[in-house]
């Protein structure tokens, strides 16, 4: 296996998880992949893997993220019955992840597919955190993976969070995906206190916070002429993590990778 660093770490009495990053891709033999390889790796962006180390334990995954596994560990997928399965089918729907989450249970190690991604790794103490939906990729099994509805239709629509998201509840280790680094992401407290974003870049919460989406002003002429209009409100006492950078990349998704290498180049011909 090619070299690796232990980016993120933590672990529990039986669990340890860790997110590592390949020092440096050699690249394949297929000249189209290097070539989009140099410009991954001109950008600073590392491939990362999560890796979860079980001790007597188990670990709740994202269905599909196993790449491989060696050890003493059962899998099992636990369908619940016909209610059971209605249940995860519309926890699915509404938030965008897989039907079925495996429970992988034994001693072993546990390798998930590596990734240009980043990973947010928490560590919950009976407690309760809501994410954006799509966020979840694992989590100790002493955690509850459920859904979070939110409180009413006008701030689902208004806040573009949509109306629901992802609720892990409980005391264990979790990973989230998250479309920035963890270094770009801030963490503000609040102590019975409000916060409130211009966008839809607020990526969880948790504690006691509750989430609405209000007017910048209170008339209805003074948020059209402050040029915010709606901002999403979280009130209360706990942490909610931002991603202030999010809006840049995704203005960034415009200008595909295909279209940088062809403009680097000294003609129109097309690279693959």
């Amino acid at each position: 296996m090619s070299k690796t660093q232990v980016l993120l770490s933590k672990e529990t009495e039986r669990t340890r998880i860790e997110v590592l990053g390949y020092e440096q891709l050699a690249g394949s033999d297929d000249i189209g992949s290097s070539e989009i390889l140099y410009f991954l790796q001109q950008s600073g962006s590392r491939l990362k893997q999560v890796k979860v180390t079980l001790n007597n334990s188990s670990v709740l995954l994202e269905s599909g993220a196993l790449h491989f596994m060696k050890g003493h560990i059962d899998v099992q997928n636990n369908a619940g019955g016909v209610g059971g399965m209605l249940k995860k089918f519309i926890s699915s729907s509404l938030t965008g992840e897989s039907m079925f989450k495996p429970v992988y249970s034994g001693s072993g190690e546990i390798y998930l597919e590596p990734s240009f991604g980043h990973y947010l790794l928490l560590d919950l103490k009976n407690e309760q955190l809501v994410a954006d939906k799509g966020m979840f990729y694992a989590c100790e099994s002493t955690i509850s993976v459920g859904v979070e509805r939110m409180k009413n239709l006008s701030s689902a629509i208004a806040g573009g969070e949509g109306l629901f998201q992802t609720k892990l509840a409980g005391s264990g280790l979790c990973v989230l995906s998250s479309p920035v680094p963890d270094d770009e992401i801030t963490k503000i407290q609040l102590n019975k206190e409000k916060l409130q974003v211009d966008g839809n870049f607020a990526l969880l919460r948790r504690g006691n916070i509750q989430y609405t989406v209000e007017k910048s002003s209170k008339s209805i002429f003074g948020s059209l002429t402050s040029g915010e209009g709606l901002l999403q409100t979280f009130t209360g006492t706990g942490e909610v993590w931002v991603a202030p950078t999010q809006s840049v990349y995704e203005q960034l998704k415009a200008h595909r990778l295909g279209s940088l290498i062809k403009a680097g180049g000294s003609s129109n011909t097309k690279t693959t």
